[in-house]
């Protein structure tokens, strides 16, 4: 074979498969073991995702979640699979899904020293219309002693506990992100192997940003003065910032990753302690964008402004607003929110802050 044939075909001699990414990136068995499991749960839902249509799996399950949502049959499936794959892995003390009201405290047989939040299948109201979606979690190391029945306690912990936390997005390939704490990787699926491929990494959000920003605006008239006036500048300055949403959380924050600009999902009238979930959308979010180099924080939330992963949840779907991207444009968003608070701080007739 002739040298640039070789050359050619050089790059399929030396695969960085996710296995062996986790393998140098920790030497913790049971992690190792357990990023194995979730990439298998990552892959069997993939498939699931694939087939929906012809395996008649679009549609309603005719229930709903603790977060009142509709389930949708895929919902179902997605729990099924990465909870069956998680317990399997003899490395999970406590799991929190999404899709049930209560944690799962493993078993002693099968239990390790691991804790894993994750919503089986975000963005499944979109599912049948064959939009983006994808599985978000993130992992605790249990503190409860190994001798001892693990608890709630070992999950409802602070976003800086996190040991690793990624997303899998299910869209036109497979890409699955990852951080273990130490810079952000991303792979796509090769169906042909069957095996996530290192394709970017460390992931960092662009030094010039594209000027988007991503929010429901249908909620506009929802939100509180701040938020408004914090859009408004993004819409009305020369040149405008282009909206950009999906509607599913891990499409946007992935495109905000790897283009840059700002997701906002701000607390309202409706939802006024926001909407997202902590353990298992904002808090593996916040931890892969500011590993990016971004910022991810609250806005005014519980009557100050915060950092996401300071957060101390209370119950297993508690929830939080969230704003995050590229910090220039995040920090457009808390200099509005820090010139209201201080003019209402002046004010002999303050407007109230909080949402009527």
């Amino acid at each position: 074979m002739a040298t640039k044939d070789i050359d050619n075909v050089g790059g399929d001699t030396d695969t960085k498969t996710l296995q062996r990414f986790i393998i140098s990136a920790t030497k913790d068995i049971q992690l190792t073991l357990l990023m194995t499991s979730i990439q298998m749960g990552c892959k069997s839902i993939a498939r699931a995702v694939r087939k929906a249509g012809i395996a008649g799996l679009y549609g309603l399950h005719g229930s709903e979640n603790v977060s009142g949502d509709q389930v949708k049959k895929l919902d179902v499936l997605s729990d099924e699979i990465f909870v069956n794959c998680l317990k399997e892995s003899h490395c999970c003390a406590v799991l929190v899904s999404e899709e049930r009201d209560d944690p799962i405290i493993v078993e002693a047989a099968k239990a390790g020293k691991y804790c894993v939040a994750f919503d089986p299948l975000d963005g499944s109201s979109n599912i049948d219309c064959n939009v983006s979606t994808g599985t978000i979690f993130a992992i605790y190391e249990r503190i409860s002693a190994s001798d001892q029945s693990p608890s709630v306690t070992d999950i409802l912990r602070a976003g800086t506990a996190i040991v690793a936390a990624g997303y899998c997005m299910y869209g036109s390939a497979t890409d699955l992100v990852l951080t273990f704490g130490h810079g952000v990787h991303r792979f796509t699926l090769d169906p042909t192997l069957g095996e996530f491929i290192h394709t970017q990494g460390p992931v960092k959000l662009p030094a010039k940003p594209k000027h988007i920003y991503s929010c429901n605006e249908g909620n506009y008239s929802l939100w509180d003065d701040a938020m408004r006036a914090a859009v408004d500048a993004f819409k009305h300055q020369d040149p405008p910032y282009a909206a950009r949403y999906v509607g599913s959380m891990v499409s946007d924050v992935h495109r905000t990753l790897l283009y840059g600009g700002i997701f906002l999902y701000p607390a309202d009238r409706k939802s006024k302690i926001g909407k997202l979930r902590v353990l298992y959308e904002g808090f593996p979010m916040a931890k892969i964008v500011e590993d990016a180099g971004g910022i991810a924080t609250t806005g005014l939330f519980q009557g100050k402004i915060q950092r996401v992963l300071d957060l101390h949840p209370s119950n297993v779907h508690d929830r939080c607003p969230i704003i995050l991207g590229t910090p220039s444009d995040v920090q457009r968003v808390l200099d509005v929110y820090a010139q209201v608070i201080s003019k209402a701080a002046t004010d002999p007739k303050p407007k109230e802050l909080a949402l009527a």
